[in-house]
């Protein structure tokens, strides 16, 4: 290890001298109690370092140990259920060696040394592999099945397997190269975060990422493999939303990063995920979450190295071919990180005192999302603070430029009780296209059209609530009054749902058709009526419109349910209680 000294202490920045050979984003202990840290900028022997832990106490002339390696992550079996800082160490570990409160400099890997686990062969001895191919694989949990990978840029033959229990820094195998020489494979990879992991094309997904929100599957989807940004004001939802995404979606591996956010969401995140139930396998959801914890009381400069430790993990869990979501609750958080230390670097200020280097990194950190050839995918979704809900500020238009899909939560609508308060006349998503032969061919050949047609009655509501409000609902006409009414029943018997009640918190695709089935029957039906001399009184005032109001309620698809309201609709409007009553 290369020595050096402190030259200059500025809050999480330490200037050292001495370290003639390091190079940019080198690991460096600090002090004498070893803090950890990354050289962030070089000038001659002089290195600028960002500090993960708190530097108070340290001063001019304390020792600095470069240990010629990059920031990297341990990858293995022993990563879900578990819960990180920033730079992976496991917290709970954290907490059995010095109590609740963390002590500087205290250290532990990242994958547990002393367990053994039941590593079992996929491939015979003599086979021809290359990086990224599955050599074994060891049973995590009762979800996952943890696949062991020969490392990127390694290819050869396998000589020779040892199954059984082992850890994960014994030898599994062993594979020689073109050139003759035998490489021990273990069970643990070691990757620098900052790097993307391999992969040989990526490719455009079809696939739907499906959330059980409404508001989200029909109105504005996103594909495994996409990008997702969630921007909006303190209170509007965006933790929630994450959570539920992270809850329901039928992705199989979630990474969740806690970037900054405060500690009592991230409690609420510790607390709350070991106590759910997978919906799809009946298992804890822990067992195939990771959690990633940086809350905003732990050193500033540690919030960037945590959404890139997260990232690594979903590629890794990716390479495996398994469905990854990543959640970064927020990347505000890391910007103002960023900020803060490029401030201390005296580097020239962009906008609002953002670097000017802003767009550079958020954009190469969502573009390590992707589903990837005959792989998995990584699907991220960044939610983004702006200060009083400013979607101008740079945070938010610099993620813009990079991601396809925009939930914009409205804190107006949050006030209403109107959750999730995602607005559907400034959000959008750029997958529907792309979505269409999954819907076609999985949902229903009208999925679209009605979903596109229900678009279309919340936009005109728009334009017609200024006139609503200016001289009242009886100036529209019969079929605008109609339209305002569906429109009401678009927002809160589909929009709007209770993540805390069970029986709503997830839809299916096919359930979330007939929905709109339903609402959109309504309102052909009422317009045909209401032309056959029905009154809007009694069209408005049907039973039927309180059973499409609780046909969202239910665990199922309630096929017979919806059947019964269409024959409701047809009966109540038209038939013997409607206009030939």
């Amino acid at each position: 290890m290369e020595r050096g000294t402190i030259l200059k202490v500025a809050g999480p920045l330490v200037v050292a001298v001495g370290l003639e050979r390091a190079k940019m984003y080198d690991l460096v202990r600090v002090g004498e109690q070893g803090l950890m840290g990354e050289i962030i900028e070089m000038r001659g022997d002089r290195a600028s370092i960002q500090v993960y832990e708190e530097t108070e106490g340290l001063g001019p002339g304390m020792p600095v140990e470069s240990t010629g390696a990059p920031l990297s992550v341990e990858l293995g079996p022993g990563m879900l259920g578990a819960v990180y800082d920033g730079v992976q160490r496991p917290l709970d570990e954290l907490e059995r060696r010095a109590g609740a409160f963390l002590s500087r400099g205290i250290s532990a890997p990242g994958l547990d040394r002393d367990k053994r686990w039941e590593f079992v062969p996929a491939v015979a001895v003599g086979a021809r592999v290359s990086g990224g191919d599955i050599i074994g694989t060891v049973q995590e949990n009762e979800v996952i099945e943890h696949r062991i990978l020969v490392p990127p840029a390694l290819a050869g033959e396998i000589v020779e397997f040892s199954a059984g229990a082992h850890t994960v820094t014994d030898t599994v195998a062993k594979l020689r190269d073109a050139d003759g020489a035998v490489h021990d494979l273990t069970m643990m990879q070691v990757w620098p975060v900052r790097m993307p992991r391999p992969y040989a094309r990526k490719v455009a997904s079809g696939e739907p990422l499906v959330t059980g929100t409404r508001v989200i599957d029909t109105f504005f989807p996103l594909v495994k493999g996409g990008v997702a940004c969630i921007p909006g004001p303190f209170g509007a939802g965006k933790t929630v939303t994450q959570h539920q995404v992270a809850k329901w979606s039928n992705a199989q591996v979630v990474i969740f990063i806690g970037c900054g956010e405060r500690g009592n969401e991230m409690t609420d995140v510790l607390m709350e995920f070991p106590e759910l139930t997978d919906p799809y396998s009946g298992q804890p959801l822990m067992k195939r979450t990771v959690l990633v914890a940086n809350t905003s009381n732990m050193p500033v400069a540690a919030r960037e190295a945590s959404v890139y430790t997260g990232i690594t993990m979903a590629e890794y869990f990716r390479d495996m071919g398994y469905e990854v979501v990543l959640q970064a609750d927020s990347t505000s958080r890391w910007a103002e990180a960023m900020r803060e230390i490029s401030g201390r670097l005296e580097e020239m200020p962009g906008d609002e005192g953002f670097p000017a280097y802003l767009g550079t990194k958020l954009a190469a950190f969502y573009e390590r999302a992707g589903a990837v050839e005959c792989l998995g995918s990584v699907s991220v979704i960044g939610s983004v603070s702006p200060p009083g809900g400013d979607l101008s500020e740079p945070v938010v238009q610099n993620t813009l430029r990079v991601v396809k899909v925009f939930w914009a939560l409205q804190d107006t609508l949050a006030y209403e009780r109107h959750f999730p308060a995602i607005d559907w006349l400034t959000s959008y998503s750029l997958y529907l296209e792309r979505l269409r032969p999954h819907w076609d061919a999985e949902v229903s050949e009208r999925y679209r059209a009605r979903r596109d047609e229900c678009m279309a009655i919340l936009q005109r509501e728009s334009n017609l609530a200024e006139i609503v409000r200016l001289v009242g609902l009886e100036a529209l006409s019969p079929e605008e009054q109609i339209l305002m009414e569906t429109a009401k029943s678009i927002r809160e018997d589909f929009l709007q749902q209770n993540a805390f009640r069970d029986d709503d918190q997830f839809t299916s695709l096919a359930k979330q058709d007939r929905l709109l089935e339903m609402i959109l029957l309504f309102h052909t039906t009422a317009i045909e009526a209401h032309r056959q001399g029905a009154p809007l009184r009694g069209i408005f005032s049907a039973p039927v419109r309180e059973k499409i109001a609780r046909a969202k309620y239910g665990t199922g698809d309630e096929t017979d349910i919806f059947d019964e309201i269409a024959s409701d609709i047809e009966t109540q409007l038209v038939g013997e209680g409607g206009v030939n009553a």
